[in-house]
């Protein structure tokens, strides 16, 4: 597949130690969408240097807003498969392979699952979704989807969901689910979701407002 039908987009805050080789470790698979998400730091200006193509919120949106943000780009770039990756390092570049592969087998939508998860809230909602949906690891950073399944919601996400409604929605319209496990790299500096008990309520919240949401 060429890389211009593949979109891979890398939301990014403060990021300076890592979008370089991040970027360019995935262009060969794709075209980068890097979304500088109101950084303080040089990651904007590394990022375009380095090949991306850079969408800059004026502030910081947050995870959600920001992948908002790069799959309305890919789309409007023509992109038909969107993958999602981290900035910070911890995904393996190498593994786009695996999961445009995936898409290209059949699945709808491929999800990354994870050799580890550090959060007990990460743990219940991964619980909950492995007995409704079969899907492991519903908060790992790294997913492709068809992009006919972004078209078919609209947007993807509505309700701060860290990255998770447009899975589900896929999950719950019947649409082939694929999974790849592999090992995560460790990570050079501090997280940007906050800390233990933040981060813990931030995923907790998500849950809560999908239930609300009708999402599951």
């Amino acid at each position: 597949m060429g890389r211009c039908r593949v979109g891979i987009v890398i939301p990014a805050l403060n990021e300076s130690a890592t979008i370089t080789r991040v970027v360019e470790a995935v262009r060969p698979y794709g075209e980068a969408i890097v979304v500088n998400d109101g950084s303080t730091d040089d990651t904007e200006s590394l990022a375009r240097n380095a090949g991306a193509i850079v969408v800059s919120h004026a502030t910081n949106c947050g995870y959600d807003q920001a992948l908002n943000s790069g799959f309305e780009k890919a789309a409007d770039l023509g992109c038909e498969i969107i993958i999602s990756v981290d900035a910070d390092g911890q995904h393996d570049p190498s593994l786009i392979e695996k999961f445009i592969a995936g898409v290209l087998s059949g699945a709808d939508v491929v999800v990354g699952v994870r050799s580890s998860r550090p959060r007990f809230a990460e743990h219940l909602f991964a619980f909950y979704t492995s007995l409704r949906f079969g899907i492991c690891d519903p908060l790992c950073g790294m997913k492709a989807y068809r992009m006919e399944v972004y078209r078919a919601q609209g947007y993807f996400d509505s309700y701060r969901s860290i990255g998770t409604e447009l899975m589900i929605f896929a999950a719950k319209k019947g649409c082939r689910i694929g999974q790849i496990p592999f090992v995560v790299r460790e990570r050079r500096d501090s997280p940007r979701f906050g800390n233990l008990m933040i981060s813990n309520l931030k995923i907790l919240r998500a849950m809560l407002r999908s239930f609300r949401k009708g999402a599951y």
